[in-house]
This record gives structure tokens, C-alpha cells and sequence, in this order.
């Protein structure tokens, strides 16, 4: 289905305006369009294009359409087309973009599209997980414990095997130090993220199991994980 054959509904989806929201507006979209049936929508209105949605809401089954209406107003319209997959708590948002705009707009909106250029532009060569790892890695040599948490459980989940982690901080003690490593990354959120993983794997948990139990004790219920 494409644009053309519902935007005439528009009209009657149900209005999010968001805009006066500080931090991550997401749980307050998902609870409504958890309840929007198929054939039915919702618009968003925010003061940046709302780009980390996109991805989210197709996977729960909508299609969507953006208006910029000024430099302040975006209006962007979802519409369901099917029953998507229950997400969960939706983890490893990049909720912390939406501060851009209290700083300033023009600040918000280029954020939002540097990230989306950096993490979903096709032209991209590297494979997604890789780049995490990379990521990854950057984070740890700049002492960003939070985010490097958080791209490591986004690779396991996107389903990178764990023995790719394990060459990982092989080589982070190689780089770092075993001072560095004992001291820092050891007691980390990180490490214990990797330490879930190897021993879930060694008792014989299934990878789904691994995932929500990731989620739940890595996700952003954890205030040493989470960013708003």
C-alpha cells in the first residue's frame, strides 16, 4: 500500500502532539499505536523530523508519510497496514537526540539526520554489526561505558555471535592495558552485559532467551545503560 491509497484518512488518525515533550516521546507513541487497529492511524507532530520512528513503527506494521509544515513543525502521519511484532520495551532508542532541540531546533534536526545518514543511509558499506562494534570500541577508548553497553547488546540481539565479542575485548585488553582492562572495563556495566551472554550460552540458554534477558537487565530500565 502506498500513500496515495490512505492519505485521505488522514484526517481522522488520532494527534500526538510531542513537541513539548522532554526526552524520549516514544513510550507515549507506542502506547497509541499499540491501540490502533489495522486500517486506522495516528499522527505525530514534533519540531524535528521524527526519523528514529521510522524504523519502530514500520516494524509494527504502519507505513508512514512526513509534512514539514515550518523549520518547527513536522507533521508525520502512520498508518497500519498490518499487525507488526510486539517490541517489547523497544530498547537502544536513540532517545537522548530528542535534547538536540532544547538547545536549539536547527541543532535537533541536523542530529537526527547525521544519525540516521550514519546508521540506516544505503550507501553504508561496513555491515551493521560491524559498525557497532566499532562503535563499540570507540565509546570504551573515549570512557563512554553507557553507549558501549548499549551497542553491544544491540549487535547480540541484531544476531552477531558472541565469539566476535570475544576477539573484541581480546583486543580491547591488547589495546587498553590489563591495568586498564582489570580496573575499568572489568567492573563495567559493559563487561557484565558480555558476561550474561557467555555464561547464558555455556548453560545452554536459548538465543531468545538471551535476548529478553539482555533487555530486561541491559535495556533501558538500567540507569547505567538507559539516556534520555
Amino acid at each position: 500500500m502506498s500513500y496515495q491509497d490512505w492519505k485521505e484518512k488522514k484526517e481522522t488518525f488520532k494527534k500526538i502532539d510531542v513537541r513539548g515533550m522532554v526526552g524520549n516521546f516514544f513510550p507515549a507513541v507506542k502506547k497509541q499505536a499499540e491501540n490502533t487497529a489495522v486500517g486506522e492511524g495516528i499522527e505525530v507532530v514534533q519540531s524535528f523530523e521524527p526519523v528514529p520512528l521510522y524504523d519502530v513503527m514500520d516494524e509494527l506494521g504502519f507505513e508512514h508519510e512526513t509534512k514539514k509544515v515550518s523549520e518547527k513543525e513536522y507533521h508525520a502521519y502512520f498508518y497500519r497496514v498490518k499487525e507488526g511484532k510486539d517490541l517489547g520495551d523497544i530498547p537502544m532508542r536513540p532517545a537522548a537526540l530528542t535534547n538536540m532541540p532544547l538547545i536549539d531546533n536547527d541543532l535537533g534536526n541536523l542530529s537526527v539526520k547525521f544519525w540516521d545518514l550514519t546508521w540506516n543511509d544505503s550507501r553504508r558499506h561496513l555491515p551493521y554489526e560491524m559498525r557497532l562494534l566499532l562503535s563499540l570500541t570507540n565509546a570504551v577508548g573515549a570512557g563512554r561505558m553507557r553507549q558501549a553497553t548499549r551497542e553491544l547488546v544491540k549487535a547480540y540481539i541484531h544476531g552477531l555471535d558472541s565469539a566476535a565479542l570475544d576477539d573484541v575485548f581480546e583486543l580491547l585488553a591488547w589495546n587498553q592495558g590489563i591495568g586498564f582492562f582489570s580496573s575499568e572495563i572489568g567492573p563495567s556495566t559493559l563487561f557484565a552485559a558480555y558476561k550474561y551472554i557467555k555464561m547464558a550460552e555455556k548453560r545452554g540458554v536459548a538465543r531468545e532467551e538471551i535476548y529478553n534477558g539482555l533487555k530486561e537487565k541491559f535495556g533501558e530500565k538500567n540507569p547505567d545503560v538507559k539516556v534520555q
